[in-house]
């Protein structure tokens, strides 16, 4: 058993002062950081889509790909010096900030229904929660 328990710990966990055979730094964690921080929009969107059971690209989807990405550049720019790695993340951030924006434009427009109060999105004419005539 003792074997076995070396093996995994030496020679497939610790090996050669590497974790898992990367040698981590910093900037080692910052880059995973970035990269976990970017994939895990992929379940922030898919929850959302199932929970409506339609295509839906919540707003935290925006931020988790505006701060993974941003950290990826980083990465790129200060660690790597990669001009691959440093392309494809410099733009990225343009979209994502617009979309944060367009939904907070969109959020701020919303009209108050004044007969339950329900705020309804900014094209309504009517309320769909108590069916009374939104003033525009």
């Amino acid at each position: 058993m003792d074997s076995i328990i070396h093996f995994i710990w030496h020679d497939l966990i610790w090996h050669n002062d590497k974790f898992l055979g990367v040698a981590w730094s910093v900037w080692k964690v910052v880059g995973w950081l970035g990269n976990a921080i970017f994939f895990s929009r992929f379940f922030v969107q898919w929850y959302a889509t199932e929970k409506k059971k339609q295509v839906v690209i919540p707003q935290a989807f925006w931020w988790l790909s505006l701060i993974g990405s941003i950290t990826l550049l980083c990465y790129g720019l200060f660690y790597l010096h990669d001009s691959v790695v440093i392309f494809a993340y410099a733009f990225t951030w343009i979209p994502y900030i617009r979309s944060l924006m367009i939904h907070r434009q969109h959020k701020a427009a919303r009209i108050t229904c004044a007969g339950c109060g329900q705020k309804n999105p900014p094209q309504s004419n009517f309320c769909p929660n108590c069916g009374g005539k939104l003033a525009k």
